[in-house]
């Protein structure tokens, strides 16, 4: 496998237009595979995103025969982008009853990057536990949750804050985002 390979899975939570980003950051050097839940594509809609302007390999969330929901299968990392509490929960818990869940539960088990970014606010306890579990069992948790020292000027800048650390996570290199540098003294 020459070029990177990426599975990314798009949940029912607002904030899709991470996913739009992520995808338009690598999709021109790697190999993308893209799932999207049913309650995404509605929330896409009513967003104003499109994801299949991308050329990726998109499968279909029903179909857990997929490549992508095997370990032999191999990629460089799993992103849920956004992930939603019900999503959350499933991998917590090793529900694997689509092919999202289905290719997370493979990831975490092959020891293979997992980034859930969340976007829910406020946090029960039930979803904090269930971040701890995911956490527990291998996945990287964030939040989309922008900095602030880098003055923003638009929302790409916040999404970009947000996408750069994934990509940190991931080990690609990128230029999307200042990095902290410390207060001038």
């Amino acid at each position: 496998m020459n070029k990177k390979r990426y599975v990314i899975g798009v949940t029912g939570a607002s904030g899709i237009i991470y996913a739009e980003r992520l995808i338009q950051i690598l999709a021109p050097d790697t190999e993308i595979h893209l799932i999207i839940s049913d309650t995404a594509s509605l929330i896409a809609q009513d967003e104003g995103v499109l994801l299949d302007r991308f050329l990726v390999i998109q499968h279909d969330n029903r179909n857990l025969a997929a490549p992508v929901a095997s370990g032999s299968f191999k990629h460089d990392g799993m992103i849920i982008i956004p992930c939603s509490m019900k999503t959350l929960a499933a991998v917590a818990s090793g529900v694997s009853s689509n092919l999202i869940t289905r290719s997370a539960a493979v990831a975490l088990k092959e020891r293979r990057p997992c980034i859930l970014l969340l976007r829910e606010n406020p946090l029960s306890r039930i979803h904090l536990r269930n971040m701890i579990d995911a956490y527990d069992a291998g996945a990287t948790i964030m939040m989309a949750n922008p900095p602030f020292y880098q003055h923003p000027q638009t929302i790409s800048d916040l999404v970009d804050a947000v996408l750069a650390r994934i990509l940190d996570h991931l080990g690609i290199e990128h230029s999307i985002s200042k990095r902290w540098s410390g207060f001038d003294a």
